[in-house]
């Protein structure tokens, strides 16, 4: 009898989450990506390493005694192993940009200069650039007795400089660091050869300054750090600055409440959020430069060791690039801009609800047009026969169409609720401002349930019509945020099948009153019915397969990290039913084990867009079912969340369904299928045609609004 529990048989999710990070560090280093796409995935690389650290590795610390996890690592044994990782990794990160990015921006005459670099009119330029502007907003912060090392805010660029006065012999106030004891040291007449400061970049003005350029081909930059570097003995009149370094903290900014003790949800998350920038630090990265004094008195005022420091060779904060290589004039370096198409069946159509009515829909973002999703809340709002608008919110954009539509739906007298989620993180400022302007519209905003976070993406219209009131649906895998819907792909389902209707109102009752779960009809609801759903559909293709009739299992999602179910797939492998998993990010599960998993492959597409879609196929004996959901295969979605899966009934579209899928697993230019070891590798595409998943999704799209045009032509 095999051991399920055996830890050889889990990855770490740490572990695999950095594997993650190392596919999309990957597309930084393709050389066959255009070259401003290669350094926005290394500024994603880096953009999702600070957030593995405010989040992953805070948590971590935070649970020094805990007891190993699946894989048998325990939290010390993970920081460790992370460590580890990481300064691989961030090696990677630098080579990339300093030996190749960098040396092929200068061949297009992007150049990034340093003070030493600049001819006598930029020297000029940047000079006054300094006493214009720096010098009225840097504020120099000097380390003594008196003046403590001061808090250096979470993510931002520092300098730490080592003064020497000019005049040593003068007797001055000396100050030194008794590590034994803990404190400072005052000497009124000992002279004091060494001083210490810190100036903080600015965060008010760009970080990185265009500077001017000798020719109209060349476009000249340079970093702030480098022009406040240049002129720091301003700042410090009378001294001589001997050393400096860059410092970069990372700060826990995971907010961990107890809700079960709290009265108003709303005014302590708005207070948690200020706190966010002076968290425990869980990491420093530093330049070289800083000496060993230094280092021990960061240990000692920011309470770090020296096993949390980073040594870079490069600019701080690579996900600066990312605003960097977005911008209009390098248009020519990035991906020629591809248009998502409207979605076809409502194209000609005067009315949402009528075409609705006739047929379920379903959309596939961002090959097709996020603006349905829009529109159909938009009508929702004008439409004189719709009474109520229901609506989960998870995360929206800063100047989101959707909340403008819902203001006014209750400005013209619709009854309007939307549950906006105070605890999307990184998003709880944004949706609290939101959530106030909503209210003050006369909107009732619900703020989730006490312990859960409401994930699932929900849209209800009910509508009166001339036989009777019709409830219209939107459900889908992503959030209701028309700028991520541009780069995320998603899918969604518009419907107006009366039993997803009835289980959508049952679900607004739950949320937002006291309403017990009744028995879903088409809904499987986390954290109650979703888990023992998906059980009872594995288990079901274990009986298949165990009877000789057709039995598979093919699923998509962004994360499947949940113990249970890993078993739960190694069981059904066993069995002999064949499953094929494409998940972007985090995956525990261990494929290609013999006696185990050998039925079992996963795949991961990293690419231009990001894949985000939930749907889960099973054969179900020669029945296929089709299953939509907002929810991956984690613990945090399956118990600790309000998550939504859904079938897809529509035979024509459960087959649309499986043809997305179909095209995704045979991509051989993104995908890379996952070893037993948790390494992934690309395929070989030897001899055999080039197929680009997300391109081909892209022409098929094409295709179909090409169709739809002629036809009303």
């Amino acid at each position: 009898m095999i051991n399920l529990d055996d830890p050889n048989l889990y990855i770490n999710r740490e572990l695999s989450w950095l594997e993650f990070n190392e596919r999309v560090l990957e597309e930084a280093t393709d050389k066959t990506n255009p070259l401003m796409e290669r350094l926005k995935f290394l500024a994603i690389s880096a953009s999702n390493m600070d957030e593995f650290f405010m989040v992953r590795v805070s948590s971590i610390m935070r649970a020094e005694e805990a007891l190993p996890d699946a894989s048998g690592l325990t939290p010390a044994a993970q920081l460790a192993a992370i460590s580890k990782r990481v300064k691989e990794m961030m090696a990677k990160q630098y080579n990339c940009l300093m030996r190749s990015l960098l040396p092929a921006m200068e061949k297009e005459g992007i150049n990034f200069l340093d003070y030493d670099r600049l001819n006598n009119i930029q020297k000029e330029f940047v000079d006054s650039y300094f006493n214009d502007v720096l010098y009225q907003v840097i504020t120099p912060m000097a380390i003594d007795q008196s003046r403590p090392f001061p808090t250096i805010n979470n993510r931002t660029v520092n300098i730490f400089i080592e003064l020497t006065p000019n005049e040593t012999t003068q007797a001055v106030r000396g100050v030194k660091w008794i590590q034994e004891e803990n404190r400072w040291e005052i000497s009124e007449n000992r002279p004091e050869t060494r001083k210490y400061a810190v100036v903080q970049v600015p965060t008010v003005v760009p970080r990185i300054v265009s500077i001017p350029s000798a020719t109209t081909e060349n476009r000249n930059y340079i970093f702030l750090e480098n022009i406040i570097l240049a002129h720091l003995e301003k700042l410090f009149l009378g001294h001589t600055v001997t050393r400096t370094a860059l410092i970069r903290v990372t700060r826990n900014s995971d907010i961990d409440i107890d809700e079960d003790e709290i009265a108003d949800l709303l005014d302590v998350m708005t207070r948690s959020i200020r706190g966010r920038m002076w968290g425990k630090p869980v990491r420093i990265e530093k330049s070289k430069g800083i000496g060993r004094t230094a280092i021990k008195l960061f240990e000692k005022t920011i309470g770090l060791s020296s096993d949390n420091f980073y040594e870079i060779n490069g600019p701080l904060d690579l996900s600066v690039f990312f605003g960097f290589a977005v911008r209009s004039e390098f248009a020519h370096l990035q991906h020629r801009p591809v248009r998502a198409i409207p979605a076809p069946a409502f194209v000609g159509e005067q009315n949402m609800f009528d075409v609705i009515r006739k047929n379920d829909v379903l959309v596939h973002h961002p090959y097709m047009s996020f603006d349905s999703v829009v529109q159909f809340v938009e009508e929702s709002a004008e439409d004189p026969r719709v009474l109520a608008i229901k609506m989960t919110l998870y995360r929206v954009s800063g100047k989101s169409p959707i909340i403008n539509a819902l203001i006014k739906a209750a400005e013209n007298g619709k009854q309007v609720s939307v549950l906006v989620e105070l605890k999307a993180r990184f998003d709880e400022e944004n949706n609290i401002h939101f959530a106030k302007l909503m209210e003050s519209a006369g909107i009732h905003v619900i703020y989730g349930l006490i312990g859960l976070k409401t994930h699932c993406k929900v849209c209800l219209v009910v509508r009166r019509e001339d036989d009777a009131i019709r409830r219209y649906l939107h459900l889908g895998t992503g959030n209701y945020n028309e700028s991520t819907a541009k780069i995320y792909t998603d899918l969604g389902l518009f419907t107006c099948r009366e039993t997803f209707g009835q289980d959508a109102s049952a679900l607004f009752n739950v949320l937002t009153g006291y309403s017990k779960e009744m028995q879903w009809q088409k809904f499987a609801v986390a954290p109650s019915t979703l888990r023992p759903s998906i059980e009872r559909l594995i288990e079901s293709e274990i009986k298949n397969a165990g009877e000789g009739k057709p039995a598979s299992i093919t699923a998509r999602m962004n994360s499947l990290t949940d113990t249970e179910m890993i078993k739960l797939l190694y069981k059904a492998s066993q069995a002999g039913v064949k499953i094929r998993l494409l998940i972007r990010g985090m995956c525990c599960l261990k494929p290609g084990i013999s006696g185990i998993s050998e039925n079992i492959t996963v795949s991961s597409i990293i690419d231009r867009y990001l894949e985000h879609s939930r749907m889960f196929i099973f054969e179900n004996g020669g029945r296929v079912r089709v299953f939509l959901s907002s929810a991956d295969f984690m613990s945090r979605n399956l118990n600790r969340r309000v998550e939504v899966m859904f079938p897809v009934e529509d035979e024509t579209l459960k087959k649309e369904l499986i043809n997305i899928m179909e095209i995704s697993l045979a991509d051989n230019k993104k995908l890379r299928k996952a070893s037993s070891d948790g390494t992934y590798k690309k395929i070989s595409r030897r001899g055999v045609p080039t197929l680009h998943s997300q391109l081909e999704h892209h022409k098929q799209a094409s295709e179909i609004g090409k169709r739809t045009e002629s036809n009303l032509s």
